[in-house]
């Protein structure tokens, strides 16, 4: 199973962090006993920072953790401590915000995403792509689409991740940049592809769909040892991650009801190739 410095160091502070909250502890109180400021803290239960394994012993001594559970904190933060990052020449155009994000999807057991603009990252075609980064005015296009394809990686890992996709009829329809039809048609006929991969799942939820309203863009991500389930929300200024109980089955909720008025697989295959004929068309047109 895929390990990263980012991925252990976010599943340790997300122990910590609940372990401190069980033993009713403030991050000021934590921050008194191992002698620094609460911002510290923060960054340790956040996975921003690493944390020295004397100061993790010290936590758990605070919190009343000790016997198997405490070695088994221990050799976590030995983990964490232990690895490199990899987040060095084209890789590092990831903002700071999402690379926990694309550390933990390798690692992840079930990914459950929704979308409703555009197409999400895995799912693009390099046409897509760099389409997509020209319109937004990246400077480093090449790096940028070479992590992304990095991570369609997740698809042929040994044991990958069911990833179950939901996407809108108009991120299908909203090409980056204005009309284009053959920078969608080449997208669609990517989608079509991705059958080959046993885990992934592609859902349209076609205009019709009868629902009261949609969400904003979300992914759930579980996991199958300690790493804690989250869902996280990507927003202009960066991401957000939930791992808060009642907040994330506030969200599975929310995918189940998109689930259920979104189109089966074979209807969403039959979909994309009336959507595929239609953008074929267009460009007969222009020429």
């Amino acid at each position: 199973m895929a390990s990263t410095v980012t991925s252990r160091r976010k599943q340790l502070g997300n122990e910590l962090r609940h372990a401190r909250t069980a033993a009713r502890m403030t991050q000021q109180q934590v921050a008194e006993v191992l002698g620094c400021t609460q911002g510290k803290v923060n960054k340790i239960e956040s996975g921003a920072v690493g944390v020295k394994l004397g100061d993790v012993r010290s936590m758990l001594n605070a919190f009343g953790i000790n016997g198997e559970e405490a070695d088994t904190l221990m050799n976590l933060a030995r983990a964490a401590a232990g690895q490199r990052g990899h987040w060095s020449g084209y890789r590092s155009v990831v903002p700071h915000w999402f690379r926990t994000f694309t550390d933990l999807e390798p690692a992840a057991a079930e990914i459950l995403t929704w979308h409703g603009e555009r197409i999400p990252g895995p799912l693009q075609s390099e046409h897509y792509m760099l389409k997509q980064f020209t319109e937004f005015g990246a400077t480093d296009v090449t790096s940028l689409v070479r992590n992304r394809l990095d991570r369609k990686a997740v698809f042929e890992q040994q044991q990958p991740p069911y990833y179950r996709f939901i996407i809108s009829e108009g991120a299908l329809r909203r090409a980056p940049g204005g009309s284009a039809p053959a920078v969608m048609l080449d997208q669609v006929e990517h989608l079509l592809s991705l059958e080959r991969h046993a885990r992934v799942y592609v859902h349209v939820l076609p205009f019709g769909a009868r629902l009261a309203a949609v969400p904003n863009d979300f992914t759930i991500m579980r996991f199958p040892d300690r790493t804690r389930d989250f869902v996280y929300i990507e927003h202009s200024a960066g991401g957000l991650y939930l791992d808060d109980v009642k907040d994330f089955n506030i969200f599975v909720d929310s995918w189940d009801r998109l689930r259920g008025a979104a189109l089966e697989r074979q209807e969403t295959r039959q979909f994309l190739k009336e959507l595929a004929e239609g953008y074929r068309a267009q460009m007969q047109q222009i020429q």
